[in-house]
């Protein structure tokens, strides 16, 4: 297998600050607690992408943990996984200090990138990239259906410096992160697109495709608390 550091970076799931555009029709609470389990989900893809070895995954963090849906469920997911708190102003100063520390936490080792928004993505992905970035200068991408990425691998944190200057959030990102990291001289390769989960449709649909996780189950038990199609 090859040697690569998985990061995860996610917004500590937290009422009335994680996912609030699935309210309405959930509540705080309820999209909280979809936040939660959309993380335990994919924290198990990371740990089977690096076979069962959590030392290799990194997980920044912001928001306070304690505070958190399944506080305890989380604590336990993270244990043996390296955990960091995001640093920088905007969101892309934020990835690349990430890249930087995963980078330094793994010894170098190339690193895969993933948010808490795609869920139902597959291990044998991760791994795919992480072939990918065992190239210099070589990334990969993920492209999401709203623009976006949900995938981001790099052979070293020096490409991850573009980052901190391309608008997050946009129907362009993508667009605007290949371009970035062309012009520090990484072109990056493309693994399959996912749907992240932002609205409410985003959440049925990808639930949808995984019936049996913790996201599904949370989706359907809160949709029909507020009387929402699940």
């Amino acid at each position: 297998m090859t040697d690569f550091t998985v990061l995860i970076v996610a917004k500590a799931p937290v009422a009335g600050l994680a996912k609030t555009r699935l309210c309405p029709p959930l509540t705080h609470a309820g999209a909280a607690d979809v936040a939660a389990a959309a993380l335990l989900d994919t924290l198990e893809v990371a740990e089977l992408a690096v076979g069962g070895d959590r030392s290799r995954i990194v997980v920044s963090f912001t928001g306070a943990l304690g505070d958190a849906a399944r506080t305890r469920e989380l604590t336990r997911a993270c244990s043996g996984c390296h955990v960091t708190a995001q640093r920088g102003a905007t969101f892309g100063e934020r990835l690349a200090n990430a890249h930087h520390d995963a980078a330094v936490l793994g010894t170098g080792a190339p690193v895969v990138q993933i948010g808490m928004d795609t869920p139902h993505a597959d291990p044998a992905t991760l791994v795919e990239a992480a072939a990918v970035v065992s190239q210099p200068r070589v990334g990969v991408i993920g492209h999401a259906t709203d623009g976006g990425w949900w995938l981001l691998g790099l052979p070293s944190p020096l490409g991850a410096q573009a980052l901190a200057d391309v608008p997050m959030s946009r129907p362009d990102t993508g667009f605007l992160t290949r371009a970035a990291l062309a012009s520090h001289g990484v072109e990056l390769a493309a693994v399959a697109p996912l749907t992240d989960v932002d609205t409410w449709d985003d959440a049925l649909a990808v639930a949808s495709t995984h019936p049996s996780s913790r996201f599904a189950d949370a989706v359907r038990r809160h949709g029909a608390s507020a009387g929402a199609t699940a």
